[in-house]
């Protein structure tokens, strides 16, 4: 099979030669960046669909008309391949019987240009679907060359700073960002059928409140104030259940945390947060166990699904098991004897966990989770029975005090979601605002705000609830087998290219 044709000039010149024939086809055919609209009758897929039983060499004898974008040009366009939303699509332009005009346009076709083309189906002796064109209009010049193998980009670098070339030429990447903003869709499906209300809260705050995060600060130059961008929804969304607007709410909402980079961390990222009365935080287990199967089932069909050289099984029910409990089986160290901080601490560096002076007892035990347990946590796993000192927002045990309610899932060693028993208490809630303000963070970090309004709401009166956080990337990562966040958010934060290398790129 002839291969698309290879470009031979560097971009510079590539780019003047696209703009010359921009010219000549605009002297001879009109301005194609003037056309406003194309009638198309089928996509790619619903011709395939459509004409399926015809045989090899048999036309159809209907017409249609298709669009997309020139991914080959073969034998001087003879035969063009575009490529739609739907898939790839064989043209065929019979030469010998070609009128003068359109032979002339061909000419002038580029890999990348948009077209429209009306003809016949038929099915070729070799086998493939093709429509026969008997029209051809050109709907958009492709100025800007487009990569040169137009058949997946291998550049990482590129693929993320051009993604509307990434997707035009890597099917992988269509898929991935598909399926992505499919599964969106099924969670929101899945919840609205199951009485949830979705709801909207602020991205921007006075206070940069909801969890514990370094925030993007702006501007706001009407009220000469400073405001926060959303590191988490969870207060507003509190209120809004305490106000009774429904006893089941979620959102589906973009947060920002002006920390590093890494292959699980994007700054700007989204997530799903669930608030649900009269409910704890075992409810909310079940409930994130409900929501990764149907999307796992709805999106591949399967509940086992590869990740790398893994296989992982979402199959529901899922393991629970107690932060400690699982520091004690891995390092065989049992945090839970030594409830004095210096004395954590001191037993963490005996296994390779080397922690700053002055952190509280939770603390030591999250950094030695973080440290030795974490990554080895492959399969989806419920980490229950989390320190109260790191859970502020959360209901303690009765009968143990210095236990929250609270999980925190994790699968292939991410944590893909965190959840508790709200604690509404406004009284203890201000306590625990207090304390945490108290606690050690890094030197450069102010102390934890205190949010007076949100107190404020809690004791106008909030019901038992459970609430849960997802994250929507990481799950998109998960579904998708995607080693990178980037893969999944369609552009990625990346540093600016300037000077130099700009130029070049």
């Amino acid at each position: 099979m002839e291969q698309p044709v290879d470009l031979v000039f560097s971009s510079r010149e590539e780019t003047s030669r696209r703009l010359a024939r921009l010219d000549e086809i605009t002297a001879k055919f009109g301005n194609p960046f003037f056309i406003t609209k194309f009638e198309k009758t089928h996509s790619a897929e619903n011709i395939k669909k459509e004409f399926s039983a015809l045989n090899p060499g048999e036309t159809s004898g209907k017409s249609v008309s298709v669009a997309g974008r020139i991914m080959s040009i073969r034998n001087n366009g003879m035969f063009i391949d575009i490529l739609d939303d739907s898939g790839r699509l064989q043209i065929f332009h019979n030469i010998k019987t070609l009128d003068v005009a359109r032979a002339d346009l061909l000419k002038l076709l580029d890999l990348g240009d948009i077209i429209g083309v009306s003809g016949l189906v038929r099915r070729t002796p070799r086998g493939e679907i093709t429509v026969d064109a008997e029209s051809l209009t050109i709907l958009s010049k492709a100025v800007e060359p487009p990569p040169a193998k137009f058949h997946g980009l291998k550049d990482i670098e590129f693929r993320f700073r051009h993604r509307e070339q990434d997707l035009a030429v890597t099917e992988k990447t269509r898929n991935t960002l598909r399926k992505r903003y499919q599964m969106i869709s099924y969670i929101r499906r899945y919840l609205e059928d199951s009485g949830f209300l979705e709801v909207e809260t602020p991205m921007m705050h006075t206070i940069a409140g909801g969890t514990i995060a370094k925030p993007f600060l702006t501007h706001h130059e009407a009220l000469d104030m400073t405001l926060y961008m959303r590191i988490a929804p969870e207060l507003f969304l509190k209120r809004l259940a305490i106000g009774g607007i429904s006893e089941k709410i979620f959102e589906i909402n973009r947060c920002f945390r002006n920390e590093g980079l890494s292959p699980k961390h994007n700054p700007e990222f989204t997530s799903i947060e669930i608030y649900q009365c009269y409910v704890d935080f075992t409810s909310m287990i079940e409930l994130t166990e409900q929501i990764v199967s149907h999307v796992a089932m709805k999106l591949n069909g399967t509940m086992k699904l590869p990740f790398g050289d893994k296989e992982i099984d979402f199959t529901p029910p899922w393991p629970r098991k107690g932060m400690t409990e699982l520091i004690r089986e891995v390092t065989k160290l049992d945090l839970d004897k030594f409830p004095n901080a210096d004395d954590a601490l001191r037993e963490a560096k005996k296994i390779g966990v080397l922690l700053e002076d002055g952190l509280c007892w939770g603390q030591i035990v999250e950094a030695v989770f973080g440290k030795k347990v974490e990554h080895t946590l492959i399969q989806p796993t419920h980490v229950i029975d989390l320190p109260k000192e790191i859970s502020p927002l959360a209901k303690a045990w009765p009968d143990r005090p210095n236990v929250a309610q609270r999980f925190e899932t994790y699968i292939n060693g991410w944590e893909l979601a965190n959840a508790f028993s709200e604690l509404n208490d406004p009284r203890e809630q201000k306590a625990r605002f207090l304390e945490q303000a108290e606690q050690k963070r890094g030197p450069d970090d102010p102390p934890h705000p205190i949010d007076a309004d949100f107190i404020r709401a809690l004791a106008f009166g909030m019901p038992p609830m459970g609430g849960l956080g997802i994250g929507i990337d990481r799950l998109a990562m998960l579904m998708t087998d995607s080693p990178t966040i980037r893969d999944v958010i369609a552009f990625p934060t990346m540093r600016p290219i300037v000077g130099k290398e700009a130029a070049e790129d």
